[in-house]
């Protein structure tokens, strides 16, 4: 099995930054493009960045230029630090990793980070 883990949520002030990590563990033997997604109160989930193996990033038009998503392959880690956070992006913020185990392949999803931004 595979497990997806976030961490780093939290409140912040408008303009302040925080930076959201997510773990993949278990029965893991490759993971391709990893992204993030966020789902606003009562609204639908939206993806908000894809970043592939090889680092090749996108980003979805509203947090480009204030969010910036990393991993690190050696950890099975991505990560996505928020800058000039905006009342706009409060959401539960939630990963998601193409995974290769040993038996198939599949999209796996973590449980979701809350992030509160304040006015």
């Amino acid at each position: 099995q595979v497990q997806l883990v976030e961490s780093g949520g939290g409140l912040v002030q408008a303009g302040g930054s925080l930076r959201l990590s997510c773990a993949a563990s278990g029965s893991i033997y490759k993971i391709g493009a990893m992204g993030w997604y966020r789902q606003a109160p009562g609204k639908q989930r939206e993806w908000v960045a894809t970043i592939r193996s090889g680092g090749r990033t996108n980003y979805t038009d509203p947090v480009k230029g204030r969010f910036t998503a990393s991993r690190d392959n050696a950890k099975n880690t991505v990560y996505l630090q928020m800058d000039s956070l905006e009342p706009e992006d409060t959401a539960v913020y939630y990963c998601k990793a193409e995974v290769t185990d040993l038996f198939s392949g599949g999209d796996y999803w973590g449980k979701g980070a809350l992030v509160t931004v304040s006015s």
